[in-house]
């Protein structure tokens, strides 16, 4: 990876540095301008993508100008070969992966179906079929009278029931484990809805919710925490501020893309006003208290290592904290300031066993699992501890590997 850098600088030498700084410039006049185009309307939106769109023309153009078309591939082949040794590196030095048990089969396992999540997944991979060829029993919910999930759940626990499973999104997977952990059952996952964060996070195949039905015949269990919100539990996360309140608008399931960006320049420019405190005992990062908080995002685990380029999934879900990212973006010098750090003034990434989100209104948005409801405050969220027992199939294609770590990659390449 260093080399990929020295055949720039060594092929133009003072140029390829200059080509360098022009990169950075293009990408913070990029962020710049996407930033505009989110955060204004009219004119003004439109002048911020035309400058995005101008930035990373310049940046394209200017490196065409110097010939330097083939040593600038050959630095990405040697980036792309850099990566991928690092990545290799990190995915056989990572720290294990939560602790797995045998179980034995179920002997009665029920399993709540929703037939429209995922756009249809349930009857597309006929799982309804496949479950009760396992001997499981299933109810689907798309009849008249089926929509009180903990009440069919309960019902099926009475009538002995071992294991609960739940082919649907995260609100709904979200709501049964919640039932599960109360009674010390296990969890079937079963990646039916559209994203599937848990899933995901689970290293269950979201490609194929089928193959997640062989935890019925052939799985193992581990122990994840759960996360509780006002009452109310939840296995990925809860949102607060500015994405809470445009799912909340009535028109964002029928276009999204116009919702939100009807919406962002006021959240942007006023938003909500939160205020955040952390807890103080255990891994917490401390008694904190955040003030004037656009966004917060309160997740079942810390996202990644805590930086927010690793948003994206969980490495584990057995910590026993929550992750808390919160901060305001109400200018484009913080959002550009998004490139040089996580960690600053516009972004505060931390851990806590407890978080309270308070406000000035009696009552807020919050996103639970991708649902909308509102709560009132101050809202108070806790994590339990390795509470639900989640039954997963051995054949599984398992966590993605892990993003970049410069710091643990440097102890390994020296044996530290």
């Amino acid at each position: 990876m260093v080399a990929s850098g020295l055949v720039v600088v060594a092929s133009a030498g003072f140029i390829g540095l200059t080509l360098v700084a022009v990169g950075l410039i293009g990408a913070s006049v990029t962020l710049a301008g996407g930033y505009w185009f989110l955060a204004e309307r009219g004119v003004r939106r439109w002048a911020g993508l035309t400058l995005a769109v101008i930035a990373i023309c310049w940046v394209v153009l200017t490196f065409f100008r110097q010939e330097l078309v083939a040593v600038a591939l050959i630095s990405l082949a040697l980036l792309a070969l850099g990566g991928t040794a690092a990545r290799h590196a990190l995915r056989h030095t990572a720290q294990p992966w939560m602790p797995t048990t045998t179980p034995p089969p179920a002997r009665h396992p029920f399993i709540v179906m929703n037939p429209r999540s995922g756009g249809g997944k349930v009857n597309r991979y006929d799982l309804k079929n496949k479950a009760e060829q396992l001997g499981a029993e299933v109810t689907l919910l798309d009849g008249p009278g089926q929509v009180d999930i903990p009440a069919i759940v309960h019902d099926a626990i009475r009538r002995g029931a071992d294991l609960l499973g739940v082919a649907g999104g995260d609100g709904t997977q979200a709501l049964v484990a919640g039932i599960a952990a109360d009674d010390d059952l296990p969890l079937l996952v079963i990646s039916a809805g559209t994203r599937n964060h848990f899933a995901l996070d689970l290293g269950l195949d979201r490609d194929d919710p089928a193959s997640c039905l062989q935890a019925l015949t052939d799985g193992e269990e581990v122990r994840v925490d759960l996360g509780v919100i006002a009452g109310r539990p939840f296995v990925n996360n809860a949102s607060f501020g500015a994405y809470a309140e445009i799912v909340q608008s009535p028109e964002y399931r029928d276009n999204k893309e116009r919702t939100i960006l009807n919406m962002l320049p006021d959240l942007l420019s006023e938003g909500a006003h939160l205020t955040v405190r952390t807890g103080t005992t255990g891994r917490d990062s401390g008694p904190t208290t955040l003030d004037d908080v656009q966004a917060a995002l309160i997740s079942n685990n810390p996202y990644g290592s805590g930086r927010l380029l690793d948003l994206g999934r969980r490495t584990r879900l057995d910590q026993g904290v929550l992750g808390i990212i919160a901060g305001r973006l109400g200018s484009v010098t913080r959002a550009v300031g998004l490139l040089r750090r996580a960690h600053g003034q516009s972004i505060k990434v931390l851990t806590g066993h407890e978080v309270v989100v308070d406000s000035t209104e009696a009552s807020i948005p919050v996103g639970i699992d991708g649902e909308a409801v509102t709560v009132d405050t101050p809202v108070q969220c806790t994590i339990r501890p390795r509470a639900l027992r989640v039954r997963l199939p051995k054949n599984r294609p398992g966590v993605p590997p892990p993003r970049i770590d410069w710091k643990l990659l440097w102890h390994i390449a020296f044996d530290r």
